[in-house]
This record gives C-alpha cells, structure tokens and sequence, in this order.
C-alpha cells in the first residue's frame, strides 16, 4: 500500500472505536461545557489582580490568595488540557485549533495578571513569612517558598525586571523559526519511492532495505545542510541571548542559570559525560556486533536502526499484559491502576486516524487522570512507547494522591526517571521470560528494542549535552558559532561514540545537531534523558538486591512529586547523581546486552 493509499485508509476521527480513544469527557462533558469555563475564567483570572500590594498584610490575607490562584490554575490546565487533546488526535480540526488558541492565550493572560506576586512576596520579611507558614492552611506552600526564596539573589531591581521580561518575546523568535523552517518548510526528498517526512524518517532509516535507509538518511541530512547558515545563525543568537540573561541575573555561567530553579548542580552534567566519554568502547563493541549480525562489510550510520530479526507484530492488549506482569514487583494496588488506566479509565489516545500528530506524551489531566497521547502501529516500539508514557502517568497519579495542589509538581528530571524505570522494568521481566522458553528471536528483539532506547536516551542525548555545553562555553569566551563550527564539533562527539564501528560521513553526521532543534532551544534538557535513563537503571538494581526495600524507596520516590528537589528525592531513593554509579550501572546494562547479543549470533553461526 503506497502512502497516499495508507492516508486514504485511515479513519475519519469520528469513525474511531470509543475505547481506543482517551476520556476526555471527564475534563469537559461537551465543547458547550467548556465553552462556558471560556466564558467564566476570564473573570476569575483578573479578580487576582485585586490581591496586588496586599499580600504582606497578614496569614488571612496571603492564604487567601493562593488558594484563590491555585484555584484558578487548576482550572485553567483543566482548560488547556481539553484544548490542546483535541488539536492533538485531529490537526485538521479547526475548531480544536481554536480552542488551543483561546487557551494558551488565557494562560498568557494568567500570566500577565499575577506577575505582581513574586516581586511582592520577595519583598515580604522572609521570618515573618515563615511564622506564617506554620499555619495549617499555609503548610503546603513552604516548598513553593524555599524555592522563591533561593531565587532572591537573581531578582533585579523592579526597573530591571521590567526589562528583563520585556525582552523574552522577542528572544522567543527564533526558538520558534527553526522548528517552523524543519517541520514546514524543509523537503526531505524520497526513500524507495516514499517521500521522507519527519513522521517516517524513523521507520525509513530502519527499513528492511539498506538502500532506502541510505536514500532516507542522506536526504534528510541533505535537506538540513541546505539550511545550514540560516539554522546556526539562529541557534547562535539563541544561546548568546540566553549568555546575556544570566549574566543579568547575576549567575556564573548560562547552564547554572537553568540549572539553579531545581537546585541542580552543574556537576551532575560533567559527571554524567565524563562517565559517558570513559565508556564509549562499550558502544564501539556493539557497533562491532551490530556490523556481524547484518552481516556488512561495514556499519554506517544508516545502519544502526536496521532490524536484526524479522518483526514481530503487538497487540495493544498483548503490551498492557507484558506492563502489567512486568510493574508486578511493585504490588498489587500499582498494577490495577495502571491495568485500569490503559483500559477501562481509558487513559490512552492510541488509534491511528485522520490527522492525529506525530509522537507520544502524557498529560498530568489537570489532576482528573492522566492521559497518554500515542499512535498503535503494531510494534515493539509501540509497546515500548506505551511503557514509557505509563511511566509519566503513574507517577502523576501516585504524586497527586499523595499531595496538594500546593504543593510543586515533579521536575522534568524527576519525570524521566519514572517514564524509563518502567520500560527497563518491564523489559528486563519480558527477556527473563523469553531465555526460560529459549524463544531467542523474542530475546533479539527486546534486546533490539532497548538498545533502540538506549541510543537515542544514552548516545543521541548524551552527545546533544555535550554539544550543547561547548556551544555556550565558547560564545561565553567570545567566540562564534558559525555552521562549519558546529558541523565539526558534532561530528567530532559523533565519532568519539563511534570509535571505529561505524563509518561516518562527517558532513551529513554533524548536522545532527539541527535536527534536534526541539531539544536544543528547551536549554540544557537533552541531559535529562541521559541521566532519567541511568538513575531508572541503577534503581532497578536494587530489586535484585532487597526487593521489599527497593519497592519502598522507589514508590516514596513517585508520591514525593515536587516535595523534594530531584537530586535530593533520587538521594532518598538510594541513587547519588553526583556520583558516576547511576551512569555506570546503566552501562553494566548495556555492556549485558552487547553480551548476550555476541553469545546468540555465536550459537546461530555454530
């Protein structure tokens, strides 16, 4: 079936079954319903602004505003949450797009309304304050404090301030041009026939046929140098914008900037790629290995997604059991949540319809259930996929439960650690399972499908934060960012992972960092990926030590939530992400897999 034929194919959303689809109606029964909180927030929201310059003026007084903003919060990710879930199953829906619209621009309203509020508390005396917070009604609120109050050293007077936050739309510019120009504007060529497009270069450079892996990979790369100078222009006005904010706020450097609002230490980063640059040769072997599997004279790096074994096709119920069996470990109560979400609560958005956008989330549901937002294509990817967002959405639950709205919610560095527990749990439950029943096609390919995970969380992302870091370091001592500059120092990172098991073609490799233009302007985010996967690997370790025990640590570490910064919520859970031990233990993982990999193309060859 040609592409234009699998489009035609695919359903109107209507035509969907209802249980594939997410309840949605649990946010809002009807479009009328939410068209009536439209009506009704706009309201709420600038009531908050009479609050202003009373804040100080005693428990009554400060309680009452929060409780009246948190309020008003909830109902807006309610709001928003509706929105952007429907622009999300059908792009094509105009109506869905407007809502999103009117959504994000109430949030921006929200925005506008309450910037009075930190100023004003930071202005407070920060003993009364804390006399305050022994309140009962107030108790909650001290995190939120303890964090305002580490910030107070980066606030600026009020004329500065103003600027500062006059400037962020217009740094916003070109955070949004370049993903604009790769997603929209950028053509991509053909891969055996099919035009490329950032929906299949995935599953085109991990064709059967080595041929249109190749045609896909050097068109898509092709297709970014074309745009080389205009994309690193923008990327370099992007970090030297960013340079400038942080020397206003008085910080030391741009990455302790945005580091500093979770209390992250910098030396979580240089640690996790010193660890990563002293391992490499355990990616070199598997290169190696990958090379004799498929039997080639040579791996290129439109090699490394080719399939080792012939695919296996995956039901959506076949997943949620493999889930369900694999989470077991952490008690009864977790797996009939988690069963409950994937099915009858309908958490999940997985039909493959008309419109419906590329790639996978979890939404927090504005604390009625956590949504996953995923397209079913049959495969272990799927099943991979549906892993890692039940992660997200389990850990929202369990957090939620356990705490106010008051309370902060997780970090995204919290997040990732829960979304890639799961998938190595499960996996590691599925490859006990496969080597009990010697089905080693089975075995190859759970083992494909995490080294798949570990390539893009622990090689892709390791070598973008590495990237990333050298980037802002030399426009902070004055120098530039041109396209040829940018070309070689990621080609140069690219190698140092590839050692001599793959063969690259420097040019096209070191564009890679265009092609991630989503991760790069989040600002110092695509380390999170690397150190989610490692903290989730040496968590694991500890069940096959105290089970009971770890079950505990780990569960206390989903219902902390925001409680605790991450490094300190990972600390009370037996992972110090200050030490190199996460990151090796997930290396030991590796090295495990490479391992098996070499012992079964043995046996196949004997």
């Amino acid at each position: 079936m040609t592409t234009a034929e699998k489009k035609a194919a695919l359903p109107a959303r209507a035509d969907v079954p209802r249980e594939q689809t997410w309840d949605i109606e649990a946010l809002f029964a009807t479009p009328q319903d939410w068209e009536a909180e439209a009506e009704a927030l706009p309201a709420a929201i600038d009531a908050l602004g009479t609050h202003a310059g009373r804040l100080g003026s005693g428990p009554d007084a400060l309680a009452a505003y929060l409780r009246e903003a948190d309020d008003v919060e909830l109902r807006l990710a309610r709001f928003f949450s509706y929105a952007s879930m429907g622009a999300s199953v059908d792009g094509r829906d105009a109506e869905a797009a407007a809502r999103r619209d009117r959504a994000s621009t109430l949030a921006a309203r929200y925005g506008t309304v309450t910037a009075f509020a930190r100023p004003e508390l930071l202005a407070l005396d920060e003993g009364t304050v804390r006399g305050w917070l022994s309140r009962p009604d107030l108790a909650d609120y001290a995190v939120r404090f303890e964090r305002l109050w580490r910030s107070r050293p980066h606030v600026r007077s009020a004329e500065v301030e103003e600027l500062l936050g006059a400037v962020q739309a217009p740094f916003a510019s070109e955070r949004g041009i370049h993903p604009a120009l790769a997603n929209m504007d950028l053509r991509f060529g053909t891969a055996g026939g099919e035009p490329v497009t950032q929906g299949n270069v995935d599953r085109l450079t991990s064709h059967p046929d080595r041929e249109v892996r190749r045609e896909a990979w050097e068109n898509y790369a092709d297709a970014h140098l074309a745009v080389r100078h205009a994309q690193a222009a923008m990327y370099a006005t992007h970090v030297r914008q960013n340079v400038f904010l942080a020397r206003a706020r008085r910080y030391p450097d741009a990455i302790t900037s945005f580091l500093a609002p979770d209390n992250i230490p910098t030396g979580v980063v240089t640690t996790l790629l010193d660890t990563y640059r002293a391992h490499t040769p355990t990616w070199h072997r598997y290169w190696r290995v990958r090379r004799d599997w498929l039997g080639l004279p040579e791996l290129r790096e439109y090699d490394v997604k080719a399939a080792l074994t012939p695919p296996r096709a995956v039901s959506y119920a076949q997943a949620v059991d493999w889930i369900a069996a694999g989470m077991a470990p952490l008690g009864e109560a977790y797996v009939r949540d988690l069963r409950a979400g994937l099915t009858t609560e309908r958490w999940v958005d997985y039909a493959e319809n008309e419109g419906k956008r590329q790639g996978a989330y979890s939404n927090g549901g504005g604390r009625v259930k956590p949504y996953i937002f995923m397209t079913w294509n049959g495969t272990m990817s799927s099943y991979s996929t549906l892993a890692h967002e039940i992660g997200h959405s389990m850990h929202s639950l369990l957090s939620q439960r356990e705490h106010s709205y008051a309370v902060p919610r997780y970090t995204l560095f919290h997040a990732e650690v829960a979304s890639n527990f799961n998938q190595a749990m499960v996996r590691s439950h599925l490859l006990r399972q496969a080597r009990e029943s010697g089905d080693t096609d089975f075995e190859v390919q759970l083992i494909e499908e995490a080294l798949a995970n570990f390539h893009r969380y622990f090689f892709i992302m390791p070598t973008l934060a590495a990237f990333e870091l050298e980037a802002y370091r030399r426009i902070e001592a004055g120098g530039t960012l041109s396209a040829p500059d940018l070309i070689a120092l990621t080609a140069d990172l690219l190698a140092q992972g590839y050692g001599d098991g793959v063969q690259m073609d420097r040019e096209r490799s070191g564009i890679l960092w265009a092609q991630f233009s989503t991760h790069l302007y989040a600002n110092f985010y695509a380390y999170q990926y690397a150190t989610g996967i490692s903290a989730a690997h040496q968590l694991l370790e500890q069940f096959g030590q105290d089970p009971e025990a770890a079950r505990e640590r780990y569960l206390a570490f989903l219902k902390s939530g925001g409680r605790l910064d991450p490094i300190d919520a990972l600390r009370e859970a037996g992972v110090d992400m200050l030490s190199p031990e996460p990151v090796e233990a997930t290396f030991r993982t590796l090295a495990g897999y490479v391992d098996r990999l070499e012992e079964l193309l043995a046996e196949r060859r004997a």
